[in-house]
């Protein structure tokens, strides 16, 4: 009987591995784990901290440098991802290229389709309401100031003596 006191065999004499081959196995993934674990870690500084490092352009949106890193990270992960828990790094050279090719063409093709997509965006650029850009500069002369108790709670005392939404609302006339 196994250590729960079932009918199940231990898992040695299931996957017909030794003790030591399972402890071998176990400190692999265990070692993934860690790895996988201080690249998050690093992710979430690099994230949290990105301001203060200067990884964000002057209207505090992602610069390059930031997303070139996280990009970076990601694929160090998804490759530890892939070669241990998928156990294709114990495959022969061929067949993880017979697995990985489609896959990294697939992906180029995605970031070259949105290369392209941001420069069609940069070139036919329309020009925004007026509404949204002064919200957009609102909230990041707010966001320059902190958000704390001193900061504007988006609603001046002008805003107050606005008519209120059931005043505006009128009734839609019907035309047939």
């Amino acid at each position: 009987m196994s250590e729960f006191h079932d009918d199940y065999p231990q898992y040695e004499f299931m996957a017909h591995h030794s003790e030591e081959d399972g402890k071998k196995k176990r400190r692999k993934l265990w070692n993934v784990f860690w790895i996988m674990l201080a690249v998050t870690i690093v992710e979430l500084i690099i994230g949290f901290q990105a301001s203060s490092l200067g990884l964000l352009n002057d209207d505090r949106t992602s610069g390059v440098a930031l997303k070139i890193i996280f990009i970076g990270l990601t694929v160090f992960k998804a490759y530890f991802i892939v070669m241990s828990f998928m156990h294709l790094g114990d495959e022969k050279k061929a067949m993880k290229w017979t697995i990985l090719a489609p896959y990294t063409v697939f992906i180029l093709y995605l970031i070259w389709l949105c290369v392209q997509e941001a420069n069609y965006s940069k070139v036919n650029k329309h020009p925004m309401d007026m509404v949204i850009v002064n919200q957009k500069i609102q909230l990041n002369e707010d966001a320059k100031k902190g958000h704390g108790h001193d900061a504007p709670a988006g609603h001046d005392a002008k805003d107050a003596s606005h008519e209120s939404h059931e005043e505006k609302a009128k009734p839609v006339e019907e035309h047939h």
